[in-house]
């Protein structure tokens, strides 16, 4: 795995999708202890990706050891985003939308800061999330990471460094270093249909893109009857975070 990290704990963003999945099961294989985060914002596929969580962390417990519990943490965005779609569920970005219409403002230090923080207070020095290669968003590129650093251990006195071992990766990469895992039970969709993938969103068109390209059936289960066969689902997704 790139970037190969040397710390004994390590805090980890969990989303419940394919790419932090893949990441805590490298980080543990490496021999590394990680304490997991799940941060609720209040976005219309928080429960999904929470149950998500909580069963990929169950599976790969029963695997690997060094594994702290689950730390839940709040951020809600009601009162900063108001009616955006994330929230209202409402005009949700498809995979035909462009870069722009998946943007969430100031998403990664929203989703950073109390992990970040959480991590200080309790002397852990490092925090990893699963951004990609190919994120093309301000708060995903080196020089943001490096000034969010910064300006923890200015306010803390204290420096958490913010690792990204598939920084440099493709999502399909990613998926093929994880193809072993229950990747079935991960989630990532922007609009939920009772509990499954809707099948029509940008980040559902991202996972059946990914699946092909490393030519492995797709176990995903998604609301929309055919939506793997569908026109849609053969265009390349935008990428999103």
């Amino acid at each position: 795995m790139p970037n190969q990290m040397l710390s004994t704990t390590t805090g980890l963003l969990l989303s419940g999708g394919i790419d932090s999945a893949v990441l805590l099961d490298q980080l543990l294989r490496q021999g590394t202890r990680v304490v997991p985060f799940y941060v609720r914002t209040g976005c219309v596929w928080d429960a999904c990706e929470l149950d998500a969580v909580r069963q990929i962390l169950g599976a790969i417990s029963a695997v690997h050891g060094r594994l702290d519990q689950l730390v839940l943490l709040d951020m809600p965005l009601e009162d900063l985003y108001g009616n955006h779609w994330s929230l209202s569920g409402e005009n949700v970005p498809d995979d035909t939308t462009a870069d722009e219409a998946v943007f969430m403002p100031g998403r990664n230090p929203l989703l950073l800061l109390k992990p970040a923080l959480w991590c200080q207070m309790h002397g852990i020095g490092r925090l990893a999330l699963a951004t990609l290669g190919n994120n093309p968003f301000d708060d995903a590129t080196p020089e943001f990471f490096a000034a969010f650093e910064k300006m923890l251990q200015r306010a803390t006195g204290e420096l958490v460094q913010v690792v990204r071992p598939f920084a440099s990766m493709a999502k399909h990469s990613v998926l093929q270093l994880g193809r072993h895992l229950p990747l079935e039970l991960t989630f990532s969709c922007l609009s939920p249909v009772n509990g499954m993938h809707c099948g029509v969103c940008n980040k559902c068109a991202e996972r059946r893109l990914a699946f092909r390209q490393i030519g492995r059936d797709d176990p995903t289960c998604y609301a929309t009857a055919g939506s793997q066969q569908s026109p849609a689902s053969m265009a390349s997704p935008v990428t999103r975070r």
